[in-house]
């Protein structure tokens, strides 16, 4: 990430503090003028975030492993690129939103060498706590300010600049970060000016085992339902308007009854968070039963080719081979 000086040669140096040079960096850019920012990742959640930072009127480019899926952007004016050191160049944020910590480190040091010294890097994707330090230490070795920013919400939460961000990272960057979460969320909840221990990403973990519990015990009541012969209705007549209903509930209900499985979260997508959860518990301690059944029950879904499908489609899960019976 070489920089050029006054003479126009090249400084390879590195800052002893990114977030320094991002404080330094912030004023340059008026609060109303257009932020450049990358995204690298636009499956589900990534698309509709380039989206949204683009009808807020940010210059958007934008990265995707498979490059059949970010090329519809280019019709919302976004700037499609094949390759993630382009994307990244003269970036002012880059938001990493991919499967896994793996995905992530291997696309940002390809990234690398056009990486902007003091980017201040959103990295909003679901990879739990080991991998989180590693992502912090690529980024204070490449001068990065670095910001553990996961994201809670569905797919049109991300389309419509809905989601809740859960930030933490140095005060430095916050000028451009919050200018992001503006226009990609309806607010940050900000949990200190350290994102390296990952205190975010854990409280998406935290966040993350509720919503698949749910998830699960919906998909598998309503197969019960099925096997017992009992009328799903009558199920939601005895906890209408009481305190087991939840919109939650209702909403991967509907998705089963009706047959659309379009993911607003992936089966594969759940069941590698579920093991994130499995495996961040163990280290803190915590036996969680419950996670490690249901990661069982979205491994098998995928198995039964539900994969790619809206994570209701472990609803698949309670039958043999995957098919409910007549």
């Amino acid at each position: 990430m070489a920089t050029p000086d006054a003479s126009g040669t090249s400084d390879t140096s590195r800052t002893s503090d990114p977030t320094a040079t991002a404080a330094a960096a912030a004023p340059s850019r008026g609060a109303g003028d257009p932020l450049s920012v990358a995204v690298l990742g636009t499956g589900i959640m990534g698309a509709g975030m380039a989206r949204s930072l683009v009808a807020a009127g940010h210059r958007v480019s934008a990265w995707n492993r498979t490059a059949d899926r970010a090329r519809p952007l280019a019709e919302h004016g976004v700037r499609v690129l094949t390759d993630p050191q382009a994307a990244v160049r003269g970036a002012d944020a880059v938001i990493t939103m991919l499967l896994d910590g793996s995905a992530v480190l291997d696309v940002m040091h390809r990234a690398a060498p056009e990486l902007r010294e003091g980017v201040v890097w959103v990295q909003s994707s679901t990879v739990g706590p080991t991998a989180q330090g590693e992502l912090a230490a690529f980024a204070h070795e490449h001068g990065v300010a670095f910001l553990d920013a996961p994201v809670l919400g569905t797919r049109q939460a991300a389309e419509s600049g809905q989601l809740t961000v859960l930030a933490a990272g140095p005060a430095a960057a916050r000028p451009v970060a919050e200018r992001v979460f503006e226009a990609i969320g309806r607010g940050a909840i900000w949990l200190g000016q350290d994102g390296t221990e990952g205190p975010a990403s854990s409280l998406k973990l935290v966040l993350n085992s509720w919503v698949l519990a749910v998830t699960n015990a919906t998909a598998e009541t309503m197969a019960l339902a099925r096997g017992l012969g009992v009328d799903p209705d009558r199920f939601f007549e005895a906890i209408d308007g009481g305190p087991l209903d939840m919109g939650y509930l209702r909403a991967k209900a509907d998705a089963i009854r009706s047959g659309d499985f379009t993911p607003n979260f992936s089966v594969e997508g759940a069941w590698k968070d579920l093991r994130l959860i499995v495996a961040a518990g163990e280290r803190g301690g915590v036996r969680t039963d419950l996670a490690a059944a249901g990661a069982e029950r979205f491994r098998r879904a995928a198995e039964y080719g539900h994969g790619a499908e809206d994570m209701a489609a472990s609803y698949f899960a309670s039958f043999q081979d995957g098919k409910p019976g007549a």
